[in-house]
């Protein structure tokens, strides 16, 4: 009964958009027992789903991902995009300045790595408003296991080269520093007329 009750109040508040505190008043119930009741929902769901709709890749999902991205934008051993996306949210409690921006108001960092078919495959959500792409990824379980190497293919040639194995690699923008598997533009500033004219 009370798992029934808790999943009302969780679709109810996403369903409706309703706020805490107007449900406190439709069902005379503490916004912070709804609070919590939502909060406890979400990480239920998450840990009882998380495998199913977005499992840890092996090594033939990245080989998957990086044969769509061949296939659709002609981009060999490339095993995801990356970049990161602010959400905007209330200020939350002691948090200071931490979730604050330059455009004056507060969020958190969803950070996301997606295939060529524009899916999820990593995220890491809640990162400080404050930090930059670049240090975000660094720390997050993401990063880390990028790194490491873990569960990624070992490095193959390029199609049609008869060159040395390359690693896999992230495509990401100017946000992100490189490193062994993000791959980001040559830096505007560094660009000028003898760059296209060589191109050309």
């Amino acid at each position: 009964m009370k798992t029934n009750i808790n999943f009302f109040f969780f679709f109810r508040f996403f369903a409706t958009g309703s706020s805490f505190s107007s449900l406190h008043y439709e069902f005379l119930l503490g916004i912070s027992t709804i609070s919590g009741i939502v909060c406890h929902t979400c990480k239920v769901i998450w840990q009882h789903l998380r495998e199913a709709v977005m499992p840890t890749p092996k090594a033939e999902d990245w080989l998957c991902i990086a044969e769509g991205f061949y296939q659709s934008a002609q981009f060999p051993n490339c095993i995801g995009a990356l970049d990161g996306k602010h959400i905007r949210v209330k200020k939350l409690p002691h948090s200071g300045s931490r979730y604050f921006n330059y455009k004056q108001y507060f969020y958190m960092v969803l950070m996301a790595l997606a295939d060529s078919n524009y899916r999820f495959v990593i995220v890491d959500i809640g990162a400080y408003g404050s930090t930059s792409d670049a240090r975000i990824f660094s720390a997050s379980r993401m990063g880390e296991r990028l790194k490491t190497n873990l569960a990624l293919p070992e490095p193959s040639r390029l199609p049609r080269s008869a060159g040395p194995p390359s690693t896999f690699v992230i495509v990401a923008d100017e946000g992100f520093t490189l490193s062994s598997h993000p791959m980001r533009p040559f830096p505007r500033r560094e660009l000028d007329d003898r760059a296209s004219s060589t191109i050309n």
